[in-house]
């Protein structure tokens, strides 16, 4: 199961287990279950403290990840291998005693959440989004032994994915009830079964004083900008609602100079790392909601979020980035995460052998054409325009394709369930002005980005297709407000230019702060 080098690496990783595990599996005849016992003895093989032991487990193929001699451990139903190797290499080191690096104030929070929480995943090998979850939850599993869970792979537990009408990944149920979708930090967890962590963290974010450099957004332009402000010396902040944005669902990256290839969490993952290198005081997790700007040049811009919190700052940089483009027809948001999807990545292994359709004809949506055609049993691939607009190499590699069907010159008028499931689409000939339904379990919408700009309508001018009007130094209508990044009018989205303008955009940001003329600013905020 592992090739040399994984092999040469999971040893060096496994010489940090403090206390004997054992790996306690639940075997059939199956294949999986032969791969999984010959998978659990090359990792026991690696370690004098690792052992391998038969159990019971209502799931098959399965195995516990147990501390020797106690309760504490982790579960993982099925082969936790692809994007989920490292979540099984990380579960090995946090059950035998490895310590975690994340917030000690944030492990602390863990072990005193008074309750039983029993926690399942449905995650997918492929789904970049999913080792974030599962990984947390295994953390908490070890940390608190009043906390279970299990991560279960649901391309091979198809029917417990259909009788749980799970249709998206990652699913997270809680004591055998829905708990959440998509991705999610600890943090964000710890969060939702710790009512009072909202409210503590607003009061903390209250209580700073301004900043020199206030950066919205963690995408690469948020980070490249919080690392060129500090850099000068100057009080750096970054808020961000999801640190890494956009990237953190994107699969393959291999347009970063210098780097071949990269996936995205693994790239967000170095960002973070490379900006909590300098002085910058992150504030992840938290949302934007209102920009007031100064009332005079020199004074401080006010940023509201959504928790109540005011953050002030001498120069503001926005790097919002952008989300998913929807569709906008009936059925498509009450059907979200019931069959209309956003990654085929994350998603396309719950529809194996099953119909779908992408939206779009864009690269993106040919990819996930290519992509699903290999998994479902047909794509019918549906764009507005008279032509594909994807790249030729991606146009020629499907239709090449037996089972994909590509429409053009179609608009999708709506998308069809019977109230659980997606059963269908309609989509309009836009020559001739006719509707057709097809028959299908799956819509992956692929029409590209819509900025994250909402929330600054009246405060900045604003592009008639939402973006931040930016000039050559990445400054805004209003004085000392910049902004980089795909939320810009800068053409091009592309992660290398985003990291660009974000750095150009924080140098313009320190050379408006070097050339102010001296305003009184309010005295720093005490504690009571």
């Amino acid at each position: 199961m592992l090739d040399a080098n994984l092999t040469q690496q999971l040893k060096g990783y496994l010489v940090n287990i403090r206390q004997p595990i054992e790996l306690v599996a639940t075997r059939g005849d199956d294949a999986k279950s032969r791969q999984m016992g010959e998978l659990l003895g090359e990792i026991a093989a690696l370690s004098d403290h690792i052992t391998v032991v038969d159990g019971t487990d209502a799931r098959t193929p399965s195995f516990l990840i147990r501390r020797a001699g106690t309760d504490i451990g982790v579960r993982f139903a099925g082969l936790p291998m692809g994007h989920e190797f490292t979540s099984l290499v990380l579960a090995l080191l946090h059950v035998g005693g490895h310590p975690s690096k994340a917030a000690p104030a944030l492990l602390d929070q863990v072990r005193g959440l008074d309750g039983d929480f029993a926690f399942e995943t449905y995650f997918s090998l492929s789904c970049q989004n999913c080792p974030d979850v599962v990984q947390a939850l295994n953390l908490m599993a070890v940390l608190n032994p009043r906390i279970t869970h299990t991560a279960i792979d649901g391309a091979l537990f198809q029917d417990e994915v259909t009788q749980r009408k799970v249709m998206a990944v990652p699913t997270v149920f809680l004591n055998g009830e829905p708990f959440g979708q998509g991705r999610m930090e600890l943090e964000q967890i710890v969060a939702k079964l710790d009512t009072g962590a909202s409210a503590r963290a607003a009061a903390t974010i209250a209580a700073k004083d301004p900043f020199d450099v206030l950066v919205v957004g963690g995408g690469p332009a948020g980070a490249a900008a919080a690392i060129y402000a500090a850099r000068k010396g100057i009080r750096t902040g970054l808020v961000a609602e999801r640190f890494g944005g956009q990237v953190l669902d994107t699969m393959g990256i291999e347009n970063f100079i210098s780097i071949p290839h990269t996936e995205g969490p693994k790239l967000v993952g170095d960002l973070e790392r490379h900006v909590r290198d300098y002085d910058v005081d992150v504030m992840n997790l938290q949302r934007a909601a209102k920009l007031v700007p100064a009332a005079q040049e020199g004074g401080l811009h006010e940023l509201v979020l959504d928790s109540g919190a005011t953050l002030s700052a001498r120069t503001v940089i926005l790097s919002t980035g952008a989300r998913w483009r929807t569709m906008n027809v009936p059925g498509e948001a009450e059907y979200r995460n019931k069959g209309v999807a956003y990654c085929p990545h994350c998603d396309g292994p719950l529809f194996k052998g099953k119909r779908v359709a992408v939206i779009g004809g864009g690269n993106s949506g040919v990819e996930a054409a290519i992509d699903l055609a290999g998994l479902v049993a047909h794509v019918t691939l549906i764009e507005y325009d008279g032509d594909l607009r994807a790249d030729a190499v991606l146009q020629r590699k499907l239709a090449s394709l037996p089972n994909v069907r590509i429409v053009t010159s179609a608009l999708t008028t709506e998308v069809h369930g019977d109230g659980e499931r997606v059963t269908g689409l309609t989509y309009e000939d836009r020559h001739h002005g006719s509707l057709h339904r097809v028959d299908l379990e799956g819509v992956f919408v692929q029409i590209g980005l819509v900025p994250n700009t909402e929330w600054l309508t009246d405060t900045i001018a604003l592009s008639a297709h939402g973006e931040i009007e930016v000039d050559h130094r990445g400054a805004t209508s209003w004085p000392g407000i910049f902004a980089a990044g795909d939320a810009t009018t800068v053409p091009f989205k592309q992660i290398v230019i985003a990291a660009g303008e974000g750095s150009r955009a924080a140098l313009a940001a320190f050379d408006h702060l070097i050339r102010l003329a001296p305003v009184e600013q309010p005295r720093e905020k005490v504690a009571a």
